[in-house]
């Protein structure tokens, strides 16, 4: 992927807007484990999701996923209830549940309406190349209130300024979380213009993520390929990759011929399902805002393991 031009530098945000969001604080794999902190989340990580080392669930998910069936589409079901979502979020492969979002009281907001309502919320941009940047620590980020992210033009090719993966609590009383999980993260949204992205990477918690307006393109791969991909580790549950399944560059990245790439279209109001350890990437086709929240627990597609319950998984 060609390097990007930055675009034109947004407008300052007003004195003390900056200052309510809490510092950038970035992780690499290969940063020195000053004082042991980098072992110590290791090891809070594992006891949230009940496992005995971070590195022996992605290696139960990897195995896992060598065993799934050859998949060639993404399926939708309506308004799954809790057990026929875990059902199918079992079998570990994504889905899309229709039905369920566009009944959120945030689908009915417009973009004019978030500004009027929230714009003195404060926000952080990803600026200038952050799609060859995604995992370095000094990502280039700008912070604004929602109201001169909103009123922001870009004029040229270069990558649109994109809010993404920020916690918006103004917003949370907007969103009605299905209760599939007994525990997750917080809500994180994803604001900006069409060709906005977030390069191929897999998370390595189960992802629920909510299109609310607008339409993006996600690529999904299934986890085992990750050895087709080139990837680096980010921090234990998180791993990149520089391949681009929208403009493939085998010459640089011949492995990933052997990858499999699956395209959903997600629309307003669809869900998507994002099995633990499968590589995604996403595009805004249209001005889009999006919601995700990650499961705090051992991925479901491993729950009814025999590893769960007294193999290399448990924490016992």
């Amino acid at each position: 992927m060609s390097a990007q031009k930055d675009p034109t530098p947004p407008s300052p945000a007003p004195a003390g807007a900056a200052q309510r969001l809490p510092p950038i604080r970035p992780w690499r794999q290969d940063t020195p484990d000053n004082g042991g902190v980098k072992q110590s989340r290791e090891q809070k990580d594992a006891q949230v999701r009940g496992v005995a080392s971070i590195a022996a669930m992605r290696d139960a998910i990897r195995a896992a996923a060598r065993t799934l069936p050859v998949m060639t589409q993404v399926s939708r079901i309506a308004r799954p209830d809790g057990a026929t979502f875990r059902e199918r979020a079992a079998a570990g492969l994504p889905f899309v549940v229709t039905g369920l979002v566009g009944r959120w009281p945030l689908s009915a907001l417009t973009p004019g309406v978030l500004g009027e309502r929230f714009g003195d919320a404060p926000v952080r941009a990803r600026i200038g190349d952050y799609v060859n940047t995604a995992f370095a620590p000094d990502r280039a980020m700008q912070d604004m209130t929602m109201r001169d992210y909103l009123a922001l033009q870009t004029g040229d090719d270069s990558l649109p300024p994109y809010v993404g993966n920020l916690e918006l609590r103004e917003l949370n009383a907007l969103c009605h979380w299905p209760s599939w999980f007994d525990k997750m993260g917080p809500p994180r949204f994803w604001i900006g213009p069409a060709r906005t992205v977030t390069p191929l990477h897999c998370d390595y918690d189960d992802n629920i993520f909510a299109q609310v307006w607008g339409r993006k393109r996600i690529f999904l791969v299934p986890p085992h390929h990750d050895e087709f991909l080139y990837v680096r580790e980010a921090n234990p549950m998180l791993f990149g990759s520089p391949f681009d399944p929208e403009a493939p560059d085998y010459d640089r990245f011949p492995l990933a011929r052997q990858a499999a790439p699956i395209e959903v279209i997600m629309e307003p109001g669809e869900l998507l399902y994002v099995p633990a350890g499968w590589y995604h990437q996403v595009r805004a086709l249209s001005f889009s805002l999006s919601v995700n929240r990650w499961a705090r627990a051992l991925p479901l597609a491993l729950a009814a393991a025999p590893a769960a319950g007294g193999g290399p998984l448990s924490s016992a």
